[in-house]
């Protein structure tokens, strides 16, 4: 059976919904009964970020060293959290999940492997953190939001409370890092004003080129500043370690945010 251009190879149900998994020149992707892609892997290279908008996520790199600890809220497949099991061998990954079936499928069909350093909550995201960031106060130097059902954010995530707990649990030198949706217009500049007031506007927006995805970064205050050519320079360098086009989305992030980069990130 064909759907989404591609052969259809897992379908199941939950109280939540419909998750299909789609196969498609050779690439792997999970939908929760809409065309758009939740998490996607190439099979021939899974090692690899197969989403722009996911290595776009990746852009904290330039501006931090490698963290020890992760709060990543929204599972889908299961892509990012891999990546980072893989390319940062002291990394404490701690994932929030609403669906346990997105679980199952995210090992059964793309690749998520059991991990000591990784450790999954079933539950509603937004809930979590706010019922339990007193007791993780400066825990994770990145916090990752990438929790979408197939009609857009999930709805615990759409609140300034949500975003207060996010900055609570970031160490003083974190990064938050959010996955959006430009084409939600309404919903965007909410959100941008409640991380500007949250985080005193250290925050920059990266449009993912030829995609409606939008990534927000939030910086806490240590957070090192450096100069537009160190940040250049460390773009170029990561682009072959990480086989990311790091150079290609600094140039994004410079052209979308060039008047609020001084009071964000440069020394």
């Amino acid at each position: 059976m064909y759907k989404y251009e591609g052969l259809l190879i897992h379908e199941s149900h939950d109280d939540d919904g419909i998750l299909e998994v789609v196969e498609y020149q050779g690439v792997r992707s999970l939908h929760f009964g809409s065309s758009a892609k939740q998490s996607s892997i190439r099979l021939n290279a899974e090692h690899k970020l197969e989403l722009d908008y996911v290595r776009a996520m990746m852009m904290w790199l330039v501006f931090v060293d490698q963290p020890e600890k992760a709060l990543v809220i929204g599972l889908g497949g299961g892509s990012l959290a891999r990546y980072l099991l893989e390319q940062f061998p002291q990394v404490q990954i701690k994932v929030v999940e609403y669906r346990k079936s997105v679980v199952k499928i995210a090992r059964s069909h793309f690749g998520l492997p059991l991990d000591p350093r990784l450790k999954i909550f079933i539950g509603d995201g937004g809930d979590y953190l706010r019922k339990r960031a007193d007791t993780l106060v400066d825990n994770f130097q990145l916090v990752f939001l990438d929790a979408f059902d197939h009609e857009g954010m999930a709805l615990s995530l759409r609140n300034q409370a949500f975003f207060d707990a996010c900055k609570l649990v970031l160490s003083s030198n974190g990064i938050l890092v959010m996955n959006l949706w430009s084409s939600d217009k309404p919903l965007f500049e909410q959100i941008a004003w409640w991380l500007g007031q949250i985080f005193d506007w250290r925050i920059l927006f990266l449009p993912v080129p030829g995609k409606g995805n939008v990534i927000g970064f939030a910086f806490s205050e240590q957070v090192p500043k450096q100069t537009i050519r160190e940040l250049r320079k460390r773009a170029l360098l990561l682009d072959t370690q990480y086989d990311i086009e790091f150079s290609t989305f600094f140039k994004e992030f410079k052209r979308n945010n060039d008047n609020i980069l001084n009071r964000t990130i440069l020394s």
